[in-house]
């Protein structure tokens, strides 16, 4: 095997496959990242796999001899990472490789590298799906979906079925949930990439009707997937393959593989409050600001920010105490329907959902100090981030 390929290429790429292998692998080769060198497209392919993530990715080269080979992932990574821009030449002798014990020499301008590698025969196969659903999703619905919910999946593993995020499509409508129990993020997106009109204009067919569908998917592997969406297009459309255990995801030169989680994922529509007799209207980022500044004095803990809405004043109070640190409180101007109630909030939980809002003027409804907080964006896309209040105790 041989080939020559630019510095930022080999790097981006191994980057990115680089996040499906595992830190503490089971059997040495799944360290490893397989490299393939295709002589006729003149194409190197990429491959890494834990086994139940698998990201595969591929990118022009120039290929003076194909071949197949495993190298340790984080070793060639630290290298590449380190190299400065230019030409990359990576060879193996043919000999070396039939032997399964290969010898892989990295060269660039710097210098040159010598790595121990693996012949490819252990390496494991990615999942591939024959007779199940095949879709397409729009990128932009799918980068827009992601980015309002991840941050809201579990991290703990004991509860493997919010560790995921739900995925359903229903009448032209893809929805995006995540709850670890304490908060809610869902999001509703088009299915639709673009309008036929705009289709036509672009030469393009326009995104053919879905069949609905529900799946719960980990994640981890949709953090990756998102990373993914960053080079797509606004007109790109996702291929999803799925079938009762895995899901395949494939962009351009780009294949994300997961396992989907197993179990009911709770019936979230029904912690959605339908009437609310208190509304605020605020602006995010003052509010953001805000809550960051007095959460300097928030302790572990106690790391809790009051809210104290003043129907009269029309205003925002928000205070922190925290015993033995001290205290702090600013004031915001708000839109306020309803009575004055006191409130209290995780300023973690508070933080993230306020971040993900798409929006700079958002809307926060709630009944009572100890019921479900919704907070929306106005004017943007349909997101809803309900989070539990903490109990004030006097």
């Amino acid at each position: 095997m041989k080939f020559v390929c630019s510095q930022s290429d080999l790097n981006s790429q191994l980057s990115l496959v680089s996040r499906a292998v595992p830190s503490r692998p089971t059997h040495p080769i799944l360290g490893n990242v397989m490299v393939t060198a295709d002589a006729d497209r003149h194409q190197i392919q990429l491959t890494a796999f834990d086994l139940s993530l698998g990201i595969r990715t591929s990118f022009p080269a120039q290929v003076l001899e194909g071949g197949t080979l495993t190298i340790p992932a984080k070793l060639l990574n630290d290298i590449v990472s380190r190299l400065p821009d230019g030409e990359v030449t990576l060879s193996c002798p043919l000999e070396s490789l039939d032997q399964g014990d290969a010898l892989v020499m990295l060269t660039a301008a710097a210098g040159r590298f010598q790595i121990r590698g693996m012949g490819s025969d252990e390496f494991p196969e990615l999942p591939t799906i024959r007779d199940g659903k095949k879709l397409m999703l729009p990128a932009i619905a799918l980068s827009e979906g992601l980015g309002g919910v991840l941050f809201a999946a579990s991290p703990d593993e004991t509860k493997q079925v919010l560790t995921g995020v739900h995925l359903t499509h229903k009448q032209d409508c893809l929805e995006f949930a995540a709850t670890d129990g304490h908060r809610l993020a869902l999001v509703e997106t088009s299915d639709q990439a673009q309008s036929e009109e705009d289709a036509d204009q672009a030469g393009k067919l326009p995104t053919p009707e879905l069949e609905d569908f529900a799946l719960t998917i980990p994640a981890r592997a949709l953090r990756e997937l998102e990373r993914m969406l960053t080079t797509a297009n606004e007109a790109d459309l996702v291929d999803l393959n799925l079938d009762e255990g895995q899901v395949i995801f494939e962009l351009n030169h780009q294949r994300l593989t997961s396992r989907k989680l197993e179990g009911a994922y709770p019936a979230y529509h029904q912690l959605i409050p339908r009437q609310f007799n208190r509304q605020v209207t605020l602006e995010r980022r003052s509010l953001i600001s805000s809550i960051e500044r007095v959460a300097v004095l928030a302790d572990q803990k106690n790391n809790i920010v009051k809210f104290r809405i003043d129907a009269t004043e029309q205003k925002l109070h928000l205070s922190v105490e925290a015993q033995d640190v001290g205290s702090g409180e600013e004031a915001l101007a708000a839109q306020v329907t309803g009575d004055s109630i006191e409130i209290a909030f995780n300023v973690k939980y508070l933080i993230d959902g306020l971040k993900a809002l798409p929006s700079n003027e958002i809307q926060m409804q709630l009944n009572e100090n100890n019921q479900p907080v919704i907070f929306t964006p106005l004017g943007a896309m349909k997101m809803t981030y309900l989070i539990m209040p903490v109990q004030i105790r006097n």
